[in-house]
């Protein structure tokens, strides 16, 4: 079994005075990572395209980029549904909300914006005929990511709409020529959507309008490479660790501790964990105990050193 944690890194100023905490809210953890193998990677969000966590799901399917493309291309094959063309470039608009801040704007993924099948199918049609005529084709995928077919010319390099919400809408926003038609449908499309009657129905609910798509994937079906079993993914974590409430942090670990680490150890074996942080990603395999903990004990407190470390 193989468990994920988005956000179980903290970042080096605080790794080292959170571990007394660590080893009273979560035993259970802290016994793993004492007993496992240690495999440390970095991650590089700005240069890939994507999160740490995309970064991961990636790698465990196998996923091989082509020239031109960026780790995160591999999340349009990644999400998309029912896909049958293997060696065809599967795009992928994420239904957003943007909001201007003070230097940029900032933008709400799709998994935040509670989006109904009918919201999202009355803005897709709205979309299909602004889109019509443009070399831009698109056609329902699930309820929150539409497909969407570039113009043969137009290949852009993307990041994940999820690497974006955490950073600014301007860092990733392209400003190049090529550009230039797929910002200026996009400017069209939010216009469409102001007052459009689904964010009309949205805003007398308390919802955030969905008002615009961020488009990302580029890569085909064939460049993932493997099937693996879906892991199981807690993100208790992701949302404390990010604003850096390190005793919401920690109330959420011992949380874990109490409904998911200690029934599972008490079911037997130890499971292959990831650990997640921002720019750091570390997988733990269980190994059985030999002669390294019988005569090297203080091997337990190796983990210690790559938690808190800053490379």
């Amino acid at each position: 079994m193989q468990i994920v944690l988005p956000g179980a890194l903290p970042g080096p100023n605080a790794a080292s005075a959170l571990i007394p905490h660590v080893l009273k809210a979560a035993p259970t953890l802290v016994s793993w990572l004492e007993q496992g193998r240690a495999t440390v990677q970095k991650a590089d969000p700005s240069a890939n395209g994507c999160t740490s966590l995309e970064q991961w799901l990636l790698q465990s399917r196998g996923f091989i980029k082509h020239d031109g493309q960026n780790l995160g291309s591999g999340l349009g094959p990644l999400w998309a549904n029912k896909v049958s063309e293997d060696d065809q470039a599967i795009w992928l608009v994420e239904l957003v909300h943007v909001s201007p801040s003070r230097d940029s704007a900032v933008l709400l993924p799709a998994h935040g914006l509670d989006i109904r099948a009918d919201h999202s199918g009355a803005l897709l049609e709205s979309a299909q005929a602004l889109f019509a005529g443009t070399g831009f084709t698109l056609q329902p995928d699930s309820t929150t990511h539409w497909r969407i077919h570039l113009p043969p010319d137009f290949t852009p390099l993307c990041a994940s709409p999820a690497l974006v919400s955490l950073t600014t809408l301007n860092d990733y926003w392209p400003q190049d020529l090529n550009t230039r038609p797929w910002r200026r449908l996009v400017n069209e499309l939010q216009m469409l959507w102001y007052e459009h009657p689904v964010n009309t129905e949205r805003g007398a609910e308390g919802l955030a309008p969905i008002n615009s798509l961020w488009l990302f994937g580029g890569a085909s079906p064939s460049q993932l490479t493997k099937a693996t079993p879906e892991p199981a993914k807690h993100d208790d974590l992701f949302a404390p660790g990010r604003v850096e409430d390190w005793g919401g942090w920690i109330a959420a670990l011992a949380n874990l501790e109490q409904t998911v680490f200690k029934p599972l150890a008490a079911s037997g074996a130890a499971p292959e964990l990831a650990l997640l942080g921002r720019n750091r990603i570390i997988e733990i395999t269980p190994r059985t105990p030999g002669l390294l903990s019988r005569f090297l004990p203080h091997h337990k407190q190796a983990w210690r050193i790559w938690w808190s470390s800053q490379d």
